[in-house]
C-alpha cells in the first residue's frame, strides 16, 4: 500500500513569518489537503543564539490566522538533539565524517578564492592527527563536515543517486532529477556547539516524521542534493520534492527577514484579513 501523503512547514523562530512565509505554508497545507493527507508543523529551532521563543509563538498565531490548522504535537528540534547525535555517530562509525578546525579564512585560503558560497564548496578531510590534536587540546571550535570522497567510496559514485522534482527547480528541472551532492562540497552536519547542522536535522526529522513530500521554496533546491545523499548513507527513505516559485516584492526581490519584508503581523495591523491574503497569494 501506497503512504498516504505526509507533508509539513518547518520555519526557524528567528523572526516574524512574512508573505514569502505564508505562500509556502499555503502551498504544503492546501497540497495536504487536496491528497486527503497530513499536514505537520515542525520548529527548527536549533540555532540557540537566534531563535526566540516569541516567534515562536508568532508563527502560530500567523498560521492560525491564515486559516491553518496542524497535527500536534509539534516536532521542535530543539527537543530531539538525541536523534541527531545517533545520526552523526552512525556516519561517524562508518567514516564518513571528520572534524574540521580550519577556519573561514584558513578554508578560503585552500579553495583560492572567496565567492559567495564558497564556505559550502569546501572539499577537505581531516588535519594530521598531531596538528588536530593539538587544536582540540588548545579548545579550538571545531565543526563535522561530510567526507564527500569517503561517501563516494562507500557508495561506488553517486551515479545512482535521484529524486523525483514535482515542481521546478530554479532552472527548470523536474521530473527524475540526478543528484549531484558533490556541488556543495563537505557541508557541515554538526558543530562543537551545536549537536547538529541544517541538513542532518533536517533529513532525519523528515525520516521520523514519515515525511512522503517536500514542499518547500526553490531557494532550497540546491538542498535537495545533499540531502539525497544523506538519505543513502543513512538508509532513510527519500521523499517526493516540490519545489515552488519564490515571491518577489515591488523591488523585484524577493521576500527575507534579512531585508525586513513586511511580517504578516504588520500586514494584519494594518486592517488586511486573512482571506484578503490568501487571494493576493493566489489561493481562495
Amino acid at each position: 500500500m501506497a503512504a498516504r501523503f505526509v507533508t509539513r512547514f518547518a520555519p526557524s523562530p528567528t523572526g516574524r513569518l512574512h508573505r514569502g512565509h505564508a505562500f509556502s505554508a499555503l502551498c504544503a497545507h492546501e497540497a495536504a489537503r487536496a491528497a486527503g493527507g497530513r499536514f505537520l508543523l515542525r520548529i527548527e529551532d536549533i540555532d540557540a543564539t537566534r531563535c526566540r521563543s516569541e516567534y515562536e509563538a508568532g508563527i502560530y498565531e500567523d498560521l492560525a490566522w491564515l486559516g491553518l490548522s496542524w497535527e500536534q504535537p509539534v516536532r521542535r528540534q530543539s527537543e530531539h538533539l538525541a536523534d541527531y547525535r545517533a545520526a552523526l555517530e552512525a556516519l561517524a562509525r562508518e567514516g564518513l565524517v571528520y572534524r574540521c578546525l580550519r577556519t573561514r579564512k584558513e578554508i578560503l585560503a585552500e579553495i583560492g578564492h572567496a565567492p559567495h558560497g564558497a564556505m559550502e564548496a569546501f572539499r577537505g578531510g581531516p588535519l594530521p592527527p598531531d596538528e588536530e590534536a593539538r587544536r582540540l587540546a588548545a579548545g579550538e571550535a571545531f565543526a563535522w563536515r561530510l567526507s564527500l570522497s569517503a561517501a563516494e567510496v562507500r557508495l561506488g559514485g553517486f551515479g545512482g543517486l535521484t529524486f523525483v522534482e514535482e515542481g521546478e527547480g530554479p532552472r527548470g528541472e523536474t521530473g527524475t532529477v540526478q543528484a549531484s551532492p558533490e556541488l556543495g562540497g563537505d557541508v557541515v552536519l554538526a558543530r562543537k556547539d551545536v549537536g547538529v547542522a541544517y541538513h542532518l536535522a533536517v533529513v532525519v526529522d523528515d525520516a521520523l516524521q514519515g515525511i512522503t513530500h517536500v514542499i518547500r521554496g526553490q531557494d532550497l533546491f540546491e538542498a535537495a542534493h545533499v540531502q539525497r545523499l544523506l538519505q543513502a548513507l543513512l538508509g532513510l527513505p527519500t521523499p517526493v520534492y516540490r519545489h515552488h516559485r519564490l515571491l518577489t516584492g515591488p523591488d523585484g526581490k524577493r521576500y527575507a527577514k534579512r531585508d525586513k519584508a513586511e511580517t504578516l503581523a504588520e500586514i494584519r495591523a494594518r486592517g488586511v484579513t486573512a482571506a484578503e491574503l490568501r487571494r493576493e497569494l493566489s489561493f481562495d
